[in-house]
C-alpha cells in the first residue's frame, strides 16, 4: 500500500470518527434502578444528561439507599453508553490495517 493511499484512508476515518463523536454526543441511554425511583440518562459519550429521583424515595432516613440507587443506575447507564460508543468507533476502524502493527 502506498503512502500517499495511507494517508487517503486514515483522513476518511478520522473524518468518519469526528462525525461518530459528533452523533454519540446527542445519543442517550437511561438506565434505572429501584424499581425505577431513580432513572438516570446518559449520553453516549461518556457524560451524564439527566439525574430524575421519584420524590417518594426521598425520606431522609433512605438517603444512603437513595445515593446507591443513584449509583446503580449513573454506573448501569454508563456502561451502556460506552459499549455504544465502543461498537460505532469500531464501526469507523474496520477494514483500517497498518502495515507491520496489526
Amino acid at each position: 500500500m502506498s503512502l500517499g493511499k495511507l494517508m487517503k484512508q486514515a483522513a476518511k476515518m478520522q473524518q468518519q470518527m469526528e462525525q461518530i463523536q459528533a452523533q454519540l454526543a446527542t445519543r442517550t441511554v437511561e438506565a434505572t434502578s429501584g424499581g425505577g425511583a431513580v432513572k438516570v440518562t446518559a449520553k453516549c459519550d461518556g457524560s451524564l444528561a439527566a439525574i430524575k429521583i421519584d420524590p417518594q424515595a426521598l425520606n431522609p432516613s433512605d438517603a444512603q439507599i437513595v445515593e446507591d440507587m443513584i449509583l446503580t443506575a449513573a454506573n448501569q447507564a454508563l456502561n451502556q453508553a460506552k459499549e455504544i460508543s465502543n461498537t460505532e468507533m469500531g464501526k469507523a476502524t474496520a477494514g483500517f490495517n497498518l502495515p507491520g502493527i496489526m
